[in-house]
């Protein structure tokens, strides 16, 4: 598979107010998110023209920032407009945006108060984060070694930089394993989520849905429980432990990137994607491109 490497791409991103060529968009090493993770960022996509959620988004990437302890200098509107003219400059009606906000380089340490504060928004063309092959057959799922935090150790309700580095070392190590991703527990043993998606599991016909009480309540999540609600299903959202999911019939993920995604093996335990798992699939789908229309996410 050839990569193209995101640094040296053709097109242009919004940076800090202006539209710049791709290739212009840099940082100087000793910027402060890089060092010391005062980073957060969203994960969204555009389906026919229309960015899903926008504001939802929007409105995340500032209470992330406020929970890192700095203010994204643009308003809610002024970022959905960036992330609007973005996409028109790059042509694109479908794909993925990467709206990402971060201290800068002027102070370097822990302490970083008179750092700028910057913003950038890049698009590109992504399909299914899995496979479409993949997807249909359902993914395999590592149990991963690491935990997700306390909400009293680390800022969970942010989608902080930071917080991702034990889901790439999981996702890295379930990929060696010939695993797609890695099922992720919280500080107490409950199921938390995969690596960059929420799960869901059902049994006897009653959806199940850890509470995401250490971990982000997706966007996408929370579509996903509208639709399956508005379809008659019960939707459980509660606490419960890694053998649980040994009774489960169907286990799904859900999240920007991932859509809804059927697993289909969670270390020895063996599932097929199921009638519930491909109707909300087939009504998220109907959703984002725009055949059906929920009034909590319209």
């Amino acid at each position: 598979m050839t990569i193209i490497p995101f640094h040296d791409r053709d097109g242009h991103i919004w940076f800090d107010g202006a539209i710049v060529p791709w290739r212009e968009a840099q940082i100087h090493v000793l910027t402060h998110g890089l060092h010391y993770a005062s980073c957060v960022f969203e994960g969204e996509r555009i389906y026919n023209g229309v960015i899903f959620r926008s504001r939802d988004h929007a409105l995340r990437l500032r209470r992330s920032a406020e929970l890192l302890g700095f203010d994204i200098p643009y308003s809610v509107a002024q970022i959905e407009e960036a992330k609007r003219e973005v996409c028109r400059v790059a042509g694109l009606t479908d794909g993925y945006l990467r709206p990402v906000a971060w201290r800068g380089s002027e102070m370097m340490g822990v302490a970083a108060q008179q750092n700028k504060i910057h913003l950038a928004i890049a698009c590109w063309e992504w399909p299914s984060y899995f496979t479409p092959e993949a997807r249909m057959q359902g993914i395999s799922l590592e149990i991963a070694r690491w935990r997700r935090p306390a909400p009293d150790t680390a800022p969970t309700e942010a989608k902080a930089a930071g917080l991702y580095m034990i889901c790439t070392l999981s996702k890295h190590e379930a990929e060696r394993n010939g695993r797609q991703d890695a099922l992720m527990l919280d500080y107490r043993g409950y199921v938390a989520e995969a690596t960059g998606a929420n799960l869901f599991m059902v049994k006897d016909g009653v959806i199940h849905t850890p509470i995401p009480d250490c971990f982000l309540n997706g966007i996408t999540r929370q579509t996903v429980i509208e639709l399956a609600r508005r379809r008659g299903y019960t939707v459980l959202e509660r606490h419960f432990m890694l053998d649980e999911l040994a009774a489960a019939t169907e286990i799904f993920l859900t999240g920007s990137a991932a859509e809804v995604t059927p697993v289909s093996r969670i270390g020895d335990w063996t599932y097929r994607p199921g009638d519930i798992c491909r109707t909300l699939m087939a009504d998220y789908s109907d959703l984002v491109n725009g055949r059906l229309v929920l009034a909590a996410v319209a």
